[in-house]
């Protein structure tokens, strides 16, 4: 396929939260753009930019989808990015590797949180944007509803460049303010009839268009002159301040449409090729030289090779296909960049202009463009491809932490390899998925950002590579400790006809502050134990600490001395006193008032002021100690230490109090008693358990 030019592409995703239209917007636009031979569907399955079969069969976006149109003469990428809060990540990463966004909202009088947290992200990338008020068709839908709810949310200035005709199912189009005419649609082509615009819109389009001609004038001090004294502005010189002021970011252009009918699709597509910037627009981008001092690269063409990996795709059969965006100089297919990150060479293959699924192979990637390559090694999402002469890294915004975490094991006995190997894979095409193994329950965990998160991805593993996981609450690694000493005798003898086993030993036992661990003192004198029986003593005590007392959790922070013991000089044997030692600290400890520990968690909520109180209620009712409440940046931060065994289920918890403005972390901080009656319990079943 041909290459472009700079100043001919733009790279756009479309981002809003689950359900406004995205991906039936996307497909609007390829269709208008002629690059389907008809207006694909999200909810009969055959949508170009959902393809994996789970967003066919849960018919919503899952990950960032790529497809390429041309329109104008100009190239036009677009990434159709996921809605829902925990896929969210997936359009935080999309957005760097674009230079404007189409932020897609419905008919209502509300902004949802998703909305809210790709706009910032946004805005800390410096985006253009314009507004789609989509599904206008539907019930109860009210453009002026969700404009008034855009500027109470955000602080920018959103200028209607449409107005709708109709509403609710009697939505048949829109007035266009610039080119004062209406627009309406008998059916989904895309394709409107002309027409005066209605009587009863009259006013509301003349005092609409007075408002965004004042804003246009606003971009350029001489259309500023000729507005004030009344001359004539031309069609053409309004377009140019359309431009510049979308570019510069002074107000954000709205459009409405229904994406399901096709409405307002085509006067999109129109909008992204005149009005948004070009990756020439958008200039030289900053990276960090491999000094750590600033590295910028401009669009060109003869600025050396650097580009941005912003999605990794998994495929038992493909292998992995990397998506990246150009920043400047040229690469070609059967060439070799450099992983700035890895410090690895890498080799390009075969580089793919894609539509979806589908790929067009392209000689040569230049500046500005979004392609992808397949079967590169060591690259995953975040890392800067680049000439090796001249290497740069550019910034990355890191994955979120994960919210929750299950214990991952396969269905049928012996595929444990197989779901290993897959899990590893999907974290590679997922940075939000973590998976590692707990050392103490020797489970294997799977974190992610919700329970639907890694429900999906258990059905991805099953279909790219066959294994069946099964996902189980993870145990809790309590831990055992004692809280008074003592002094013991471990004695063993045993007689079986030849020769014997015989150990005795004294030891005292102690406990330790919280979090000493283990430590074992030797005091033995006169050799009444030898000294090569001595760390055999010390690791039958380990042995038995590694079992407990109570419910088979592993002892901390308990101090043993061995002062005593007796030996026989045939019988007695390094393993004798391993058991003699064991026999005695179990026995040691059991009158030690032993108690069970648990995890505590540090805990830091970010929430609106509107939830606080419902936040540090339900943080109580978990056991929690509230440590403070700090204010930052409009939202009140709450740390808390809660016990882990109470946050296995916190993130939908917190998302339904908080209408999903609740945003929290987590990490391991320190062992305590667990109460009584929960420590009763927690024996019971783990007793129960070892029975069964």
């Amino acid at each position: 396929m041909k290459r472009y030019d700079v100043d001919k592409i733009r790279n756009v995703a479309l981002v809003g939260h689950g359900g406004s239209g995205k991906t039936s917007l996307g497909e609007g636009l390829l269709f208008c753009a002629g690059v389907t031979t008809r207006l694909c569907k999200v909810d009969d399955g055959t949508s170009v930019l959902d393809f994996e079969p789970e967003e066919k069969d849960h018919k919503f976006s899952i990950s960032t989808s790529l497809a390429w149109l041309e329109h104008k003469k100009t190239k036009v990428n677009l990434l159709d990015t996921p809605g829902y809060d925990v896929f969210l990540y997936e359009a935080q990463a999309a957005l760097q590797a674009v230079d404007a966004a189409v932020v897609v909202v419905g008919p209502e009088a509300e902004i949802k949180f998703e909305t809210e947290k790709v706009w910032q992200t946004a805005d800390e990338l410096g985006l253009p944007r314009a507004v789609v008020v989509n599904r206008l068709d539907k019930e109860n839908a009210r453009f002026e509803a969700a404009l008034e709810a855009l500027r109470a949310a955000f602080d920018a200035t959103f200028v209607p460049i449409h107005l709708p005709i109709g509403q609710d199912a009697a939505f048949q189009g829109y007035v266009d303010l610039l080119a004062q005419k209406a627009y309406t649609f008998a059916d989904d082509s895309g394709k409107p009839q002309e027409g005066p615009i209605p009587d009863d819109l009259a006013d509301a389009a003349a005092s609409a268009r007075e408002q965004l001609v004042e804003h246009l004038v606003e971009t350029d001090d001489e259309l500023m002159e000729k507005y004030f004294d009344g001359q004539d502005i031309t069609a053409a010189e309004l377009a140019r301040a359309l431009r510049a002021g979308v570019v510069g970011r002074q107000f954000v252009p709205v459009l409405v449409g229904s994406a399901a009918k096709n409405i307002g699709t085509a006067a999109l597509l129109d909008l992204i090729v005149d009005a948004f910037p070009s990756p020439a627009d958008r200039g030289a981008v900053e990276g960090e030289g491999p000094g750590g001092e600033p590295a910028t690269r401009e669009p060109t063409d003869d600025q050396p090779f650097s580009a941005l990996v912003f999605k990794t795709l998994s495929d038992p059969f493909a292998g992995r296909l990397t998506l990246f965006r150009v920043w400047s100089g040229t690469v070609s297919s059967d060439s070799t960049v450099w992983n700035a990150n890895r410090q690895v060479e890498e080799r390009v293959g075969q580089i793919l202009a894609l539509v979806g699924k589908d790929g067009k192979p392209v000689a040569v990637a230049g500046p500005g463009d979004i392609l992808a390559v397949a079967k590169l090694k060591e690259t995953r999402t975040g890392d800067t491809l680049c000439d090796k002469a001249n290497p740069v890294v550019f910034p990355w915004v890191a994955p979120p932490e994960p919210l929750m975490t299950y214990a991952a094991y396969p269905k049928a006995r012996g595929d444990e390899e197989k779901m290993n190997q897959a899990l590893r894979r999907i974290q590679d095409e997922d940075p939000t998925i973590h998976v590692r193994r707990e050392e103490q329950t020797h489970e294997l965990l799977v974190s992610g950002m919700g329970k639907l998160h890694l429900d999906i991805a258990c059905e991805r593993i099953k279909r790219k590579f066959g294994a069946d996981v099964v996902l189980q609450k993870p145990k809790i690694p309590y831990r055992e400790t004692i809280k008074k000493g003592t002094k013991v005798q471990g004695r063993y003898k045993k007689q079986t006809g030849g020769r014997g086993q015989f150990g005795d030993t004294w030891l005292e036992i102690k406990p330790l502050p919280r979090g000493e661990g283990f430590r074992f003192i030797d005091k033995i004198v006169g050799g009444a134990i030898p000294k090569q029986y001595i760390p055999a003593c010390e690791e039958g005590v380990k042995e038995a600490m590694a079992g407990g007392i109570l419910a088979g959790y592993p002892m901390v922070d308990v101090e043993v001395t061995l002062f005593d013991g007796k030996y026989h000089e045939v019988d007695s044997s390094e393993m004798a006193f391993k058991i003699a030692a064991s026999l005695g600290f179990k026995k040691g400890a059991a009158e030690c008032n032993p108690v069970l520990l648990e995890p505590i968690m540090e805990v830091t909520v970010r929430v609106p002021d509107a939830y606080m109180g419902d936040v540090i209620g339900d943080l109580n009712s978990r056991r929690g100690r509230v440590l403070g409440v700090d204010p930052e940046n409009g939202i009140q931060v709450i740390r808390a230490h809660v016990p882990l065994a109470e946050m296995l289920e916190y993130a939908p918890d917190l998302r339904s109090m908080t209408a999903g403005r609740g945003v929290f972390t987590m990490r391991f901080d320190h062992y305590e008693e667990v109460p009584s009656n929960i420590a009763e319990k927690i024996v019971a079943e783990a007793k129960a358990e070892e029975q069964d």
